[in-house]
């Protein structure tokens, strides 16, 4: 459906996840996504050099956003192409901004850029649980979901 760009230098290392050759790159993805409390089955993984293409159905676009998120925040990982669908019956919601995390900034400084209010980072905190375990854990680079 789309195509999601992330900073290839930054993210989590997964050691040997996109190894050429890696015939548990999928596996591992899975596990990935599972590990950061986004554990649906019906998600399918591929790895084709530096992009991770991902299939299946999702239950709502928060969990779709949550999923690119947790593959694109890995180290080595430059795009990942969605070809995922929605539940029949989930309710419809508007997707997401995305915003990639600066040198220097915190998430109150996100949240003034992108809210004019600093006090408005639990926001996006939330939106990117289960990924974000600590409001000050953030690094450059990283893709974080600004919700409305």
């Amino acid at each position: 459906m789309s195509l999601f760009s992330f900073v290839k230098e930054a993210g989590e290392k997964l050691i040997d996840l996109l190894t050429p050759g890696n015939a548990n790159a999928s596996e591992d993805l899975k596990k990935h996504i599972s590990d950061v409390g986004l554990g649906n089955p019906n998600v399918q993984t591929t790895v084709e050099g530096s992009t991770v293409t991902v299939t299946g159905e999702v239950a709502n676009q928060e969990e779709r956003e949550k999923i690119l998120l947790a593959l694109g925040n890995i180290q080595g990982v430059d795009k990942v192409d969605d070809q995922t669908t929605t539940t029949a019956g989930a309710a419809t919601v508007a997707a997401a901004r995305f915003v990639t995390v600066e040198k220097g900034d915190t998430l109150s400084a996100i949240s003034k850029r992108v809210y004019g209010d600093a006090n408005k980072y639990q926001k996006i905190f939330d939106a990117n649980k289960p990924m974000l375990k600590d409001v000050n854990k953030i690094y450059p680079g990283q893709t974080l979901r600004i919700p409305d």
